[in-house]
């Protein structure tokens, strides 16, 4: 099963930019290092954006969860990146929200 409605796949700014490409957030700090190892920067966003939205509609969704924000979907496979060493084992997770269709990023990370 592919990820519903990823045509409409979005990912806020924010989030990429204070959290997984942040090397100095509590949480994200070690995602960030894994992903600016790959080439990835912060001031350099949409590139990141479209690597995520682009693996969320290219692999097979992996684990569904129904939660009472939404529904999780979780993908796991290779990424597009910007030294072309693609990581293999890239674990992204998308929710579409309760009375939503459009599925936005909820965390990326090395799987």
């Amino acid at each position: 099963m592919k990820l519903p409605h990823a045509e409409n796949a979005y990912v806020e700014e924010r989030k990429i930019t204070a959290y997984l490409l942040d090397p100095a957030h509590p949480a994200g700090g070690s995602k960030a290092r894994f992903f600016m190892a790959f080439g990835f920067r912060a001031s350099e966003w949409p590139v990141f954006e479209r690597a995520l939205i682009e693996h969320g509609r290219r692999h097979d969704v992996v684990e569904v969860e129904h939660t009472s924000y939404g529904v999780k979907y979780a993908i796991i496979g290779a990424m597009e990146t910007p030294d072309g060493r693609n990581p293999e084992r890239v674990r992204v997770v998308w929710q579409i929200d309760h009375g939503g269709s459009r599925p936005r990023l909820i965390g990326a990370y090395p799987f």
